[in-house]
């Protein structure tokens, strides 16, 4: 059966300044376990603690540059970029630059805080 989704859901980001996430479909909203979609607006200087996630994350850079470190590289990814992250892979997300970020990103399974493993600080 079809589900309609009237609007996100805010939910309350982890890192060192106030970021947007509101999520489509996941969890939180629809009770989705499979799989989750969320905008996110991050501000400029934004940074959250590393993790390594149970679940595969699909982003998608809208505006700014996103920037992703994992153990190997640091990515740069910009507007009409995107990149994959695989489950079970340290990762730490920020948006260094002075526009921020606008982003979509995709988990798979579904993002939950029990999965998400973050570093401890």
């Amino acid at each position: 059966m079809a589900k309609f989704i009237d609007q996100p859901m805010v939910i309350e980001a982890v890192g060192n300044k106030p970021k947007i996430i509101e999520e489509y479909i996941g969890a939180v909203n629809s009770d989705n376990e499979e799989l989750s979609i969320a905008l996110m607006r991050s501000p400029s200087g934004w940074v959250e603690p590393g993790q390594t996630p149970e679940f595969s994350e699909y982003t998608i850079v809208l505006k700014g540059m996103l920037q992703v470190t994992t153990e190997k590289r640091v990515y740069e990814v910009r507007a009409g970029q995107a990149i994959i992250v695989n489950a079970g892979e340290w990762v730490q997300y920020s948006t260094p630059s002075e526009e921020g970020a606008e982003y979509y990103a995709m988990c798979l399974p579904a993002f939950t805080a029990a999965a998400v493993h973050r570093d401890k600080e």
